[in-house]
């Protein structure tokens, strides 16, 4: 008999109607098997699972829908199953890790990093050393501003052994502190990268980069130098030591070391036009045209003209009748076969070479120009003042006589290597040196490798505890901690009493202690607080209030044994109190968890630092669509807070609709009352949007008792439009309600 999927989900729906969940989640197993890919059943099987007590099976149906949505990119709905997973299995080193990543995807850095440490956590439990090394790694790269943290990666992977790596983690550490301007400090953490690694590009730049800003370039070139002659053939070396000579100004060792590189590497000619520019710097302008005219033809022959004309350009800024630089404009409008600009060129090139004496090249001008316009006559009279026509430039006479584009780019090329071999050998003869540099063992402080791992000092305890404390300072700096009384009580209502709810309902008294002990220590007593521990209490009547938390350490370090005594309570545990007795807890020390709420803390009062408005938007989307509206809840109230309702946008008042839809989906309409009513103060609401506030607002009055107010906006709205949503039979059942 073919399986009737209808029919079969009519049955389960009336057995959770009855009570009968045993009975339902049979039906719904037999729906989920005939149609695998039937999430939104699968998810109500997965509820049903946790409802009767079973996790495994509960877990299981998540999972398969949290993978799904993980591949299909759906991050959000992912994040969303992921943490139903996470309420009933807490602590879970894999879930952890899947929404550490989601969360850092999302760019929600202040939850990414508290999965993340729970991970590294674990590693550090396990001995697993690389792999929480990798998790800092994580953690590191969501704040590229927290060097500390950086560096402490870059310590633990030099006791590792891991040199690599080390040194970029120091060099990614020294461009963030150049960047924030801290220069002494980057070229300390630069030269900690180059003792292990004295060739590396990238810390060899950014040590050039830190040294410039300092105005010390001299000295990074001594440094560059002497890695070039350790390694002779690396030409990024060679490229970035004349870039060194360069900002240092030191232009014959710039163009020294230039003319090595293209001597070994043709195409690197364009590191001369930085030299050329230099020596302009400098005043030294015959030099700088003599380098140009050198690469001249092999920028014409690479098609690079622009470029050239703006370069000879920038010579002749400097000296206008330079008769060599104007004999280098007339090369590039030929090229260019640009005639107007040749023939101005030209006459420039006469009346410079004139004034200098310099009869050959006046001669070389007025004869191309006689040629091109002949009607000139002056031209004519002052060139048989100087012995007629130059024989040599009928070469030139006209574009189209030029040789061809491929041939003439071999000829510049092959040109331009006997030029470069010239220089190279020129540079042999006098026995070119680079400048005097300090050996690279004073560099390396004269400590080997071994003995710095040994005096490093580092343990993951430390690089997390300091880790969390920098950044932690560092947030709560930048932002300003003080809460009034409203505030703080807006908070425990919105974002941890509810957690508190939902452990004492699941029967995690322990956690929910600890939470609150949490909660009391940085927001002070509170009457929420003092209510939920008689709630326990009240629970726990006949037996002891709470059971004892086992001692317990936080240590990365197999080595680090002694466990701290007499713990504060911990807000993450791995296990419900009734498995403790088999299962031991896994919990983050007392005095981090303390840290991890500061973070928590600095990201409420500037949300805006943990995320866009998009991502808390769509992120509640996610979770009103999966029913999860206590979490939904939360991410829409940081995306209001993000906006403002005179912004020009509707994103205020999406967020007031959806806020009040789901406190009325969580059985609370007086809440559900507060967001319509400021959703209906929005400036610039339109009449539609307006009318359906208004509907759902005397809905909301309906399901909260307030009959009267309810009847007086179902009246206004029929008075408006009497077929509007059903509006005539709402008040009809209205009104019998109220008789």
């Amino acid at each position: 008999m073919a399986f009737d999927k209808v029919k079969t989900l009519r049955a389960a729906e009336r057995f959770l109607e009855t009570g009968k969940i045993p009975a339902a989640v049979k039906e719904y197993t037999r729906i989920v098997e005939s149609d695998p890919d039937d999430f939104t059943t699968l998810n109500i099987l997965g509820d049903l699972h946790a409802r009767v007590g079973n996790q495994t099976a509960a877990i299981s149906c998540f999972r398969r829908i949290a993978n799904f949505y993980r591949e299909q990119e759906f991050a959000f709905k992912a994040i969303a199953m992921f943490k139903k997973i996470d309420r009933l299995q807490p602590g879970n080193v894999e879930i952890a890790s899947q929404l550490a990543d989601l969360y850092a995807q999302q760019g929600l850095v202040i939850e990414a990093r508290a999965h993340y440490l729970i991970v590294a956590n674990a590693h550090g439990k396990a001995g697993a050393v690389q792999a929480g090394l990798e998790v800092l790694r994580k953690i590191a790269d969501l704040d590229p501003q927290n060097t500390d943290v950086r560096i402490k990666l870059a310590e633990g992977y030099l006791k590792e052994g891991m040199s690599r790596e080390a040194a970029a983690s120091f060099s990614e550490a020294g461009r963030n502190l150049q960047a924030r301007g801290a220069l002494d400090e980057a070229l300390e953490v630069f030269g900690r990268s180059l003792r292990i690694e004295p060739s590396d590009h990238f810390a060899l730049e950014g040590l050039l980069a830190t040294h410039t800003a300092r105005g010390t370039a001299y000295e990074a070139a001594e440094v560059i130098a002497a890695a070039s002659r350790e390694n002779p053939e690396d030409n990024k070396l060679l490229t970035l030591l004349v870039r060194a000579y360069v900002e240092a100004e030191d232009a014959d060792q710039a163009e020294t070391a230039a003319t090595i590189l293209v001597a070994r590497d043709e195409s690197a000619y364009f590191c001369l036009i930085d030299v050329v520019r230099l020596y302009l710097r400098i005043d030294k302008v015959d030099e700088a045209v003599r380098i140009v005219g050198d690469i001249a033809e092999q920028m014409l022959g690479e098609r690079e003209e622009n470029r050239m004309l703006g370069l000879v350009n920038e010579l002749l800024a400097s000296d206008s009748d330079n008769v060599k630089a104007l004999r280098l404009l007339v090369r590039t409008y030929w090229w260019q076969r640009d005639m107007d600009n040749l023939k101005a060129a030209l006459e420039r090139l006469a009346e410079a070479a004139q004034a200098a004496g310099l009869e050959q090249d006046e001669r070389y001008a007025l004869t191309q120009l006689t040629r091109l316009s002949p009607e000139l006559s002056h031209h004519v009279e002052r060139l048989d003042e100087l012995g007629g026509a130059e024989e040599n430039a009928a070469a030139e006479i006209l574009p189209e006589f030029e040789i061809p584009v491929q041939s003439r780019s071999e000829a510049a090329a092959d040109e331009f290597v006997h030029q470069a071999e010239e220089h190279s050998s020129a540079a042999g003869d006098s026995e070119f040196e680079w400048n005097s540099v300090a050996d690279m063992t004073e560099l390396r402080s004269e400590v080997p490798v071994d003995e710095a791992r040994s005096d490093s000092g580092f343990t993951f305890e430390a690089v997390v505890a300091e880790e969390l404390s920098a950044s932690a300072d560092q947030i709560i700096t930048d932002l300003d901690t003080e809460v009034d009384d409203e505030e703080r009580r807006a908070m425990l209502r919105a974002q941890e009493l509810e957690s508190v709810d939902f452990y004492i309902a699941q029967g995690y008294t322990d956690i929910a202690v600890d939470t609150l002990d949490l909660l009391e220590k940085q927001f002070g007593s509170h009457e929420d607080i003092r209510r939920r521990r008689e709630q326990i209490n009240r629970l726990s009547a006949g037996g002891p209030a709470v059971e004892e938390e086992p001692e317990f350490t936080f240590e990365f370090s197999p080595a680090m044994a002694e466990p701290k005594s007499a713990p504060a309570p911990s807000i993450i545990s791995s296990e419900p109190v009734n498995k403790r007795s088999s299962i031991p807890a896994q919990v983050i020390d007392p005095g981090l968890a303390e840290i991890f709420e500061e973070y928590r803390a600095s990201e409420e009062a500037d949300p805006i630092r943990n995320g866009d408005y998009e991502t808390h938007y769509n992120l509640g989307l996610a979770y009103q669509e999966m029913d999860l509206f206590e979490e939904a809840c939360e991410e829409f109230q940081t995306a209001i807070s993000m906006v403002s309702a005179d912004d020009g946008t509707p994103r205020y008042l999406q967020c007031c609709n959806l806020l009040g839809h789901c406190f009325m989906q969580k059985g609370v309409p007086q809440l559900a009352v507060k967001w319509f009513i400021q959703g209906l103060g929005a400036p610039n609401t339109s009449d539609d949007e307006r009318q359906a506030l208004r509907f759902d607002l005397a809905a909301a009055y309906e399901r909260a008792g307030d009959l009267g107010r309810a009847k007086d906006l179902f009246t206004e709205i029929y008075g408006v439009n009497v077929s509007y949503r059903g509006v005539n039979e709402r008040l009809k059942a209205l009104e019998l309600r109220m008789a």
